[in-house]
């Protein structure tokens, strides 16, 4: 079984060498960056299952690093990273501050290594990412990122790029609620000026063609979008 890679970001060079023992003990492949940036390039040149990620460090902190990740992930319909903090800074603000930016778990230092081993393996169990994604399903409804088609128990039903993209998003992120700010950025290009209404509207024509779906595609009223498994027949 090909070994999971864990990104470990830190300025704490002693912290990163721990880290990278001791994973690379349990298993799995490891690299590390002391800086946001130097992450960056990491990530961009290479796939990662996880990334273990540091709050305060020099430059850009490890908050806006996840908020950049996320941004990138909403645009080019990625799966996202999953992301847990390590970070001195516990409190209950912070904690929320860290989910906000796109955080699967926070681990507040000092931590014991068991701790670490035990967060990654449940994150990683939970998340089920993938290194590739080319084509996504649920039931009878199926995405094709290669061919760029979308079939609906069967039969391929016509989709616009915009349409395309919106279903995408959603679909590879089940049970995450997009608001629609998010969906503009994930869907449309950026020089494009898009309404929260044209998003509506966009909403409403997928829900006419994935047919039996619709309402899996669900309103949170104050919120945004998401899809939502099980709701078939509901």
């Amino acid at each position: 079984m090909e070994k999971k890679r864990i990104l470990v970001v830190d300025d704490e060079q002693d912290l990163c060498e721990i880290l990278h023992f001791n994973l690379t003990t349990a298993g799995y492949s490891v690299e590390t960056a002391y800086s946001a940036e130097e992450a960056l390039e990491y990530i961009s040149a290479t796939t990662f299952d996880l990334l273990l990620l540091d709050v305060m460090m020099p430059g850009r902190s490890g908050f806006q690093l996840a908020e950049e990740l996320r941004r990138q992930e909403r645009q080019q319909a990625r799966t996202p990273l999953p992301i847990i903090f390590l970070t001195a800074k516990d409190t209950e603000d912070d904690m929320l501050e860290g989910f906000a930016a796109g955080a699967d778990d926070y681990i507040a230092k000092p931590f014991s290594v068991r701790e670490v081993l035990a967060r990654i393996k449940a994150v990683l169990a939970r998340t089920g990412r993938t290194t590739e994604t080319d084509s996504i399903s649920y039931e009878g409804l199926s995405m094709s990122q290669h061919t760029k088609t979308v079939t609906v128990n069967g039969v391929e039903v016509p989709f616009t790029k915009t349409e395309f993209e919106l279903l995408w998003l959603m679909l590879s992120n089940r049970g995450k609620v997009f608001s629609r700010q998010e969906l503009i950025e994930g869907a449309w290009p950026g020089n494009v000026v898009v309404t929260d209404r044209t998003v509506d509207v966009n909403i409403t024509r997928l829900r006419k063609k994935i047919g039996d779906y619709a309402a899996n595609l669900v309103t949170r009223q104050g919120y945004g979008y998401y899809f939502k498994e099980n709701t078939k027949g509901v």
